[in-house]
């Protein structure tokens, strides 16, 4: 038996974006109607708890910070992808368990080639 999906069934979807689209204008079309209308030097300058700013805050930062975020994102995005397939195991059947070795295999060799060319070494 073969499943079909209808328009209707994508439609809590469609509407979860809207709803997060209409958010985030509608958040943004407020900040600028009650932000502040006259700006004056003080109304510029950031705040710190009442602390004068004192230099420049922008010191660089080690790339390996960089580097282990894009990897925390890459295996968080796994997970997105492992839950789908988790609630669905039992309609998938054995291709759907192949598939999803093959997905995580797929990522454990981007993994072992991470760690062989030190990427997640912090000397």
């Amino acid at each position: 038996m073969e499943v079909q999906s209808l328009p209707k069934d994508y439609l809590p979807i469609i509407i979860q974006m809207l709803v997060a689209v209409g958010f985030a204008v509608g958040t943004m079309f407020a900040t600028h109607w009650l932000g502040p209308k006259r700006k004056t030097k003080d109304k510029l300058t950031p705040f710190e708890s009442g602390i004068e700013v004192v230099g420049n805050a922008r010191t660089p930062i080690s790339i390996k910070y960089f580097l282990v975020a894009i990897l925390f994102v890459l295996f968080d995005v796994e997970v997105i992808f492992m839950y789908p397939w988790a609630v669905n195991f039992r309609e998938m059947g054995v291709q759907g368990l192949v598939e999803m070795f093959i997905f995580m295999a797929t990522l454990l060799l981007g993994f072992i080639y991470v760690i062989k060319k030190g990427a997640l070494d912090w000397d």
